[in-house]
Order: structure tokens, then C-alpha cells, then sequence
């Protein structure tokens, strides 16, 4: 999977890229539906499968007290790399970017830089300036600019809703099962290890 930190690492448009948008927190059952969808597209077109996503994620910069991710970077990246995706491109997150519009991403980030040919996006989907790039936005925008939409419909299981807000609210009641049931994998904690005081050699044996 090629790896791109920011817009300018892009030298030029990608090959008939089909593109999905999104935070991706946690790469739930619900996003790798998602990925897979915009896999089989890009191999059926011959084109290249090319996943968006911002970092650090937005609510940690509109909101940084309101939020506990999923999911670190590093783990995002590997996560979406073994979805089959063959271009990531990561957006780096402040709040001078939170200022763009929804047509200016259009038009700067999705026509001119990537050069979009296929869109695919989750169902609750938004983006750009107070979240103005809803689904008719979109569908707008391609019907304009000559690139489809599709919308990949909300995935349950077990009469739970898929999605990064309900796995960290299950994380939150201790909920481990329901939590690997919608990841559709084991949940891991990942933290930075401290160096202590040298102490427990003397003090302890």
C-alpha cells in the first residue's frame, strides 16, 4: 500500500481512482465492508482503491477533551493496508483545515489532486466546513463533475449498529464481547511505556 502523509507527496493524479472518505476509527466490520467495496470497483475499472482520512482525527482538535480513539495511527494505517486498499492518503487535521469548505475539498483535494473517477462513502458520511458535505452534496457534485456516488448502507450485527461511536461507548461499559463482535477482531490497548527509577532490583528482590 503506498502511503501519503500530506497533499503534496501526491506528484500527480492517481490511475481511475476510486476513492472512499472517512475517519475510519477503530477500522470497524462496518468500514472494511466499505473498503471492500471500493476494492472490488477499483479491480473491476482497473483503477486504484484510495482511502482519505485525517490525522489527528477532527474531534480531537474541535473537541479534545470529548473523545477516546479506537484506534492509534500506526494501527489505522496497518488496518486499512490489510483491507487491500492500494493508496492511503492522510490529512493532517488542524484548525485552519477545519475551515475548508466542502466544495473547495471537492474541487482541490478529490478533482484536482486525486482525480477522483468513483466515490464511495458510508451512509452518515460528512465533511467540510460544519459537516456541509452531506450525501446530496455529493451526489451533487458527482452529477456535476462526472463522478458516481455510492453509498454503502448501515451494517448490524446481532441488531447492533456498527459504528466507532457505539464500540466506544461499549469499550466505555466494559462490553469486550459486543466490542469484538462490531471490530470483528480482539480489541488492544496500546500505551507508551514508562522508564521507572531503576528501583526494583534493590527495593523489591
Amino acid at each position: 500500500m503506498q502511503l501519503y502523509k500530506n497533499l503534496k507527496e501526491i506528484k500527480k493524479p492517481f490511475e481511475r481512482p476510486v476513492v472512499t472518505i472517512g475517519n475510519f476509527d477503530g477500522v470497524h466490520l462496518g468500514h472494511q465492508l466499505l473498503f471492500h467495496e471500493v476494492a472490488i470497483r477499483a479491480k473491476r475499472s482497473g483503477g486504484t482503491s484510495v482511502a482519505i482520512t485525517f490525522d489527528p482525527h477532527p474531534l480531537k482538535v474541535l473537541r479534545p477533551d470529548g473523545i477516546r480513539l479506537i484506534s492509534t495511527t500506526r494501527q489505522k494505517i496497518e488496518l486499512i493496508r490489510m483491507a487491500g486498499i492500494d493508496a492511503l492518503v492522510i490529512l493532517p487535521f488542524d484548525q485552519q483545515f477545519a475551515k475548508t469548505t466542502a466544495t473547495d475539498f471537492v474541487n482541490n483535494i478529490l478533482c484536482e489532486t486525486i482525480g477522483v473517477r468513483e466515490l464511495v462513502v458510508g451512509y452518515d458520511y460528512a465533511f467540510g466546513r460544519g459537516r456541509e458535505g452531506n450525501i446530496d452534496f455529493l451526489r451533487g457534485q458527482g452529477e456535476q463533475r462526472g463522478f458516481p456516488v455510492t453509498v454503502v448502507e448501515a451494517h448490524y450485527e446481532d441488531e447492533m449498529l456498527v459504528s466507532s461511536t457505539r464500540i466506544r461507548e461499549l469499550v466505555m461499559e466494559g462490553r469486550m464481547s459486543d466490542v469484538r463482535n462490531l471490530l470483528g477482531r480482539c480489541y488492544h490497548i496500546h500505551g507508551e511505556v514508562q522508564r521507572g527509577k531503576q528501583r526494583g532490583g534493590s527495593e523489591i528482590g
